[in-house]
This record gives C-alpha cells, structure tokens and sequence, in this order.
C-alpha cells in the first residue's frame, strides 16, 4: 500500500504543527489517539484469546505516554497488562496515566523486577515497545541498555510490538548494531517515519487517525484510507526472506486456556456421537467463530498412487448417516472419493480451541437429494455448476469461463424455467466409522475423545444408515472403552 515517509525533521515538525494554533491540538490529546491505536493494533494482531498476557515497556519520553493509554485500554478489552516503567516521568500528564492503570489493578514493575523473574517468553504473550520515540539519538542508558538486550533476537523474546520507531533503530536509517529490536509488528503514527522501510516484521500498521488535509498538504503525504470506525490500518507487511519468516514461524504459539473434555459429559454420545457432533457445531455456530464454521479440510486418496489431496469444502448437512457435501463429479476430488470410497476430515474452530477428526466410508447421496439441494441454490451457483470443469485446464484462461458463463447465463436467464442439476454435480455423504473430539489444553496436554464403530463394514459392503454401536476412549489418558 502506499505510503509516504517522514524523516527525523520532518516528524518532529509536523508534531510541532498539530499542536500550533491553526490546529489546535494538545499533547495529551495526540497521545491519548496514538495509544488507542497501537492498542486496536495488538488485539488486531494478537487477540485476546491467544495473546492475554501483555507487558508494556515504557520509556520516558512521548512513546511511554503512548504506551501507558493502550496498556489501559487493553486492560479494559481483558487482556493481562503488567506495565514495566523504568526511569517514570514526574509531569501531571505521565502521573495522571500512571494513576489510571494503577486504579485498574495494573501492575507497574521496575527493570529488577522483571529481570528477576527470568526468560520474558515464559511470561508474557506479546511486549509493547514504548520506550524510544522518533526524537531519540545516542546510545540507551542504564537500564535501557539492558532491556534492550533482552528485547534483541538474540534473547528470542516474546512477539514484539513497536510503537513508531523500533527501539534500538536510527529514526531515519534503521537498525543499529545487534541490540536493535526485530518488531513482529511495527505501528507507525501520523505517517511511517523512513525508518519504516527497514522492518521485515509480520504486519505494518498506520495509527493516529487525526491528520487534517492542510498538514496532508503541506507535508505532501501519501496515506491510506481508513476502513469504517478503526482506528489503525494495516498498510503491509516487512519485506521478510524466507528464512526470517521460517525462524518466525517457529516462535509462533500460543496457550490454550479454555477448557478440557470430561468423559461423562459424553457418555449420552456413547451410541451416536453424530449428538456431540451436532452440540459441537451449534457452539460454533451461535458463538460466531468464523464467517464459515461448516468450512471443512477434506481429504482424499488417490486409489492407484496412494497420494493423498485436501481442501477447503463447505459441509452442507448432517444427519444419523454422517456428513453431506456437494462438488462436481468429474473433478480430481471426485474421481478419488468414487474410487478409493474412504475419506477423512477435520475443523478447526480457533475460538474455541476446538477440533473435530472425522474418517469414514464415502459414497454418493441419492440423485433425488442432490436435485433438491441443488435447486435451493442460488440461481448464479446453479449455472456455475455447468459451467466450471473443475480440477481441468483452462486453455483459454478466465476470459474463456467467463464467456462460457455469460453464454450459460443467457440460455437460462428465464426465471420460470429450472435449470437442470447437471448430471456431473451431486453430493456426497461421508459415513463416518471414527469420530475424534479435540480440546486445546496447556502445556499441549490436549484432550482428546474418539469414537470408532464397534463393528466397521467389510470391504465393498454396505455401509448402513443406522447409527450402529460404537465404542469411545480418550486416547491421550488410559484408553479405557465404554460399552453400549
């Protein structure tokens, strides 16, 4: 997205501008709009549900006072803020944001503290870095110099979110020497400072939704749009290689603090655990997990090679039989369900911390099923039916299939007339012969309850509609099975 770019001078400038006269802006008002933003930010970024336990690093100048209002507000929005504030500024301004935390609970540490209590990545979620704004330069002071080194790379700290300028970074040219921070998020305020150019972090966010078109105009700034009420935008992401954004990957984790599964409360599953299925999915549903919380990873098995394919499809029924989809006959993801007739699925609710592992035997639902269904469609997606070759080669590229659709449009743009379910387009139903529930839990000591039919079919026999009997065991504990 693009974006301009301050330097040093011009930062400070602009700042001294908003708060001239002609635009009439205080100190404690622009610090209040940053700090709210850089907190949209951290929850954007990292929810509460993955992210609770926050420490803000607050130095002594304008960025700790941003720092101190978004601990406040992400203290209000659930989050575990511990505020750590080494060198606090004795001004009314920085007293009155260090009595407002305080009156939240908010604890405020000092550097001792916090060295004291050993590796930052065993106690905190995410670290906001408030400590050096854009008019810092020279080297970091006791204590700082040894907080930045426990903020550096080299100490692999928790995910760090920096406010304006990464501490450790020269305003205008960047990172300086190994003590300079790696931000997985960077939030720039009013405008990215040159400096910006440099991160190669996760996200890049702009905050400070309050520049009037005269200083637009005066600086020549080039600045995003912001979507709706927010009050930050995301304007891309560090130009990271391959190997940095490997060794991120690996420091990605989080720990799962909502719940663990008792068996009794699956004991009334225990001859068809399509009840907990169901039970499960209406959490999913009512709790608004995700746009799309019937969005399934299917898998499927190439019968001659024996390699295997997976993708997103939308599950579009369930019942005593087991789970109902509908695709396209002909394509790969077909001809592999037709041909091995064995399939297996999972979902992934993240708000839950919850997953479901399903395995079991695939055949076709009755043609009568899959006209009914198709014609509940919308009319666009009925014709889309007949005009995608799924998993075939387009020679003629979009253009052709968009040609074909408006082709396909035309002949059926009579309402009163149905369009036919063509014959290579139906449903499936998944018969499922195992069934796993899964719950995050601490420490990764998941819970887990799996269900397996007592009696799986033959191979090439039938398998029935009736649920039949199953057995269950949590496979994580003794293993123990229930009768039924």
């Amino acid at each position: 997205m693009a974006c301009s770019y301050l330097s040093q001078a011009q930062a400070i400038q602009l700042d001294q501008d908003l708060m001239s006269p002609a635009h009439g802006f205080s100190i404690d008002q622009l610090m209040e709009l940053a700090g709210l933003s850089c907190a949209a930010a951290l929850a954007e970024e990292f929810p509460v549900t993955k992210a609770k336990r926050v420490l803000v690093v607050a130095g002594p100048g304008n960025n700790g006072g941003d720092g101190l209002v978004a601990a406040r507000h992400l203290t209000h929005w659930g989050y575990d803020v511990q505020i750590l504030y080494p060198k606090p500024t004795d001004k009314p301004l920085y007293n009155g944001l260090v009595t407002q935390a305080k009156a939240l609970g908010v604890p405020l540490l000092t550097w001792a503290d916090v060295k004291a209590s050993g590796p930052l990545a065993e106690r905190y979620d995410v670290v906001v870095d408030a400590i050096f704004g854009f008019s810092f330069s020279g080297d970091a002071r006791p204590p700082f110099d040894e907080l930045l080194a426990a903020l550096a790379p080299a100490a692999k700290p928790p995910p760090i979110l920096s406010i304006d300028i990464p501490s450790g970074w020269d305003v205008e040219t960047g990172p300086k020497g190994s003590a300079a921070l790696s931000p997985d998020v960077l939030v720039s305020l009013t405008a990215p400072k040159a400096c910006a150019q440099h991160f190669r972090g996760r996200a890049h966010y702009l905050g400070g939704r309050f520049v009037p078109p005269a200083i637009r105009e005066r600086y020549g700034l080039v600045l995003p749009q912001y979507p709706g009420a927010a009050q930050c935008v995301k304007i891309g992401a560090g130009a990271a290689d391959v190997a940095a954004l490997g060794q991120k990957v690996a420091d990605m984790r989080i720990s799962y603090e909502l719940g663990g599964l008792q068996e009794a409360d699956f004991q009334r599953h225990v001859k068809n655990p399509m009840g907990a299925w169901a039970e499960w999915f209406a959490d999913a549903t009512n709790g608004k997990v995700c746009d799309e919380p019937n969005a399934i990873s299917l898998a499927s098995v190439d019968p001659v090679t024996g390699y295997p394919s997976v993708r997103v499809v939308l599950l579009k029924g369930f019942d005593d039989r087991g789970f109902v989809w509908y695709t396209n006959y002909a394509s790969r993801k077909g001809g592999e369900l037709d041909g091995a007739r064995k399939a297996a699925f999972s979902v992934y609710w993240e708000k839950l911390q919850r997953q479901v592992r399903v395995e079991g035997i695939v055949e076709r639902v009755p043609p009568e099923e899959s006209d009914e269904y198709f014609h509940s469609r919308p009319r666009g997606s009925q014709v889309g039916a007949w005009v995608s070759q799924q998993s075939q080669a387009l020679p003629g590229g979009r253009q052709a299939l968009e040609e074909r659709a408006a082709e396909l449009g035309a002949k059926y743009a009579d309402p009163s007339v149905p369009v036919p379910r063509p014959p290579h387009w139906g449903g499936y139903v998944l018969r499922p012969e195992r069934i796993e529930f899964w719950q995050g839990r601490p420490s990764r000591l998941h819970d887990r309850i799996a269900f397996s039919r007592a009696s799986p079919p033959a191979p090439g026999q039938d398998v029935p509609s009736a649920p039949g009997a199953w057995t269950a065991c949590s496979p994580d504990t003794s293993a123990a099975s229930w009768g039924t």
